[in-house]
């Protein structure tokens, strides 16, 4: 295939495990250094590169990367629906609402049925308010909402609008409960997660993210960033 970077492309990109959206477009980067597509009348361009919705590193999936005039429709990109699966662990909690930090609280689960759970994913779809993780990369008075929370500080999360078009229950395999989730832009599946657990009555948190469309952008077309760099080799 025939890439010009300059002119623009929207990439891909299958984002391993424990990589930072940040890493796998450096690596991106890094790959289009040589490529020809980039020296524009004899002078070689630095590549403009981004990507349209940030992925935490704990989750896995499609990531969009947009290069060189294309950056500009990142926007229109972000706005698109998503679709992701995963699990959540009934029972417990975290601060983080995943796998990053410790355990911080445990639950009961022996009243949780499973028509409990699927009534659950029923309660939770639809238009709503949503309050987001403290720890996220949100703003809150130019600082991201993480580094305050890190730093001990007192970070209020205001709720925002929010659609969970889809929620289906895929499995349950207590505590284990897998899911796949539709959802608008500017949705946290962690903050999901936690809301699960709150109407069983319980405690919850996010195990396992892959998201798996953006749009109509499959994650079975992407490749990871090392085979991109492979690829232009």
């Amino acid at each position: 295939m025939d890439y010009n970077f300059y002119t623009g492309e929207v990439l891909l990109i299958d984002k391993p495990y424990t990589w930072s959206s940040f890493q796998a477009v450096n690596k991106i980067k890094h790959a289009l250094k040589q490529h020809p597509s980039l020296i524009v009348d004899g002078v070689k361009v630095k590549p403009k590169v981004g990507h349209a919705g940030t992925l935490d590193p704990l989750a896995t999936g499609l990531l969009i990367v947009c290069t060189g005039k294309k950056t500009k429709t990142i926007n229109d990109l972000m706005g698109m629906e998503k679709e992701y699966t995963g699990t959540f662990l009934l029972g417990a909690t975290t601060p983080c609402y995943d796998l990053e930090k410790e355990v911080d609280q445990t639950f009961p689960t022996d009243h949780i049925t499973i028509e409990a759970i699927k009534q659950a994913a029923i309660d939770l779809t639809g238009i709503q308010q949503q309050v987001p993780p403290i720890f996220s990369a949100l703003l809150i008075n130019g600082k991201r909402a993480y580094e305050l929370a890190r730093a001990g500080e007192e970070v209020e999360m205001k709720s925002r609008e929010i659609e969970i078009k889809e929620f289906e229950i895929t499995d349950v395999s207590m505590p284990t409960v897998s899911f796949r989730i539709v959802c608008s832009k500017g949705t946290y599946i962690r903050s999901i997660a936690r809301d699960f657990g709150l109407i069983l009555n319980s405690g919850a948190h996010l195990t396992k993210l892959c998201r798996t469309r953006i749009g109509d952008f499959k994650l079975e077309d992407a490749v990871t960033p090392q085979e991109f760099a492979e690829k232009l080799k």
